[in-house]
């Protein structure tokens, strides 16, 4: 006779898998590589990737400001990351994009990375506090560092193969405003 006494689609606590213990709201952050590390940024922050087009020099401006291009008859500023985050830079590579963000005067700015990766849908059990997880001396536009568990999947529908191990979180409003 069945065990009426459980309810059914119940799984005990100590049988669930480690991404069913993570579930709940979940935001996706866009991944990209900077100097041979990942970084993320919330999808919602960036509006668009590009190829990065010819630019043009702008004198003056400071070390991170790599110039300016016309995307769609609006200027737009772009900024490399690298420099603005003090990381050690490398030769231009193919795979270069430019993240059109919107900074919070309301201009568009473009960040140049290394390679755009994937996008990731992760739950706050899978997100430490940048306090926490480096100790107390952290850069202000340092959010967090993501864990990824293993076996979670991105929005692509990739599997945990070759997934970082961990994915430092970035507050774009502050690396702008630095």
């Amino acid at each position: 006779m069945a065990n009426l006494s459980r309810r059914p689609g119940r799984i005990p606590v100590s049988k669930r898998s480690p991404r069913a213990q993570a579930t709940g709201p979940r935001t996706e952050y866009l991944a990209f590589t900077l100097a041979g590390d990942t970084y993320a940024a919330p999808v919602s922050l960036v509006r668009e990737i590009l190829k990065p087009p010819p630019l043009t020099p702008v004198p003056r401006a400071p070390d991170s400001t790599m110039g300016i291009v016309s995307v769609r008859g609006q200027l737009v500023t772009v900024i490399d990351l690298r420099r603005r985050m003090r990381l050690h830079e490398g030769a231009q590579q193919r795979r270069a994009r430019i993240l059109l963000v919107d900074a919070a005067n309301g201009e568009t700015l473009g960040l140049f990375v290394d390679e755009v990766q994937q996008v990731y849908r992760l739950a706050d059990a899978e997100i430490e506090h940048a306090a926490t997880a480096l100790g107390g001396d952290v850069a202000g536009y340092i959010a967090g560092i993501a864990r990824p568990m293993h076996g979670a999947s991105a929005s692509d529908g990739t599997q945990g193969e070759a997934q970082p191990r961990v994915i430092i979180l970035l507050d774009l409003q502050a690396i702008l405003a630095s």
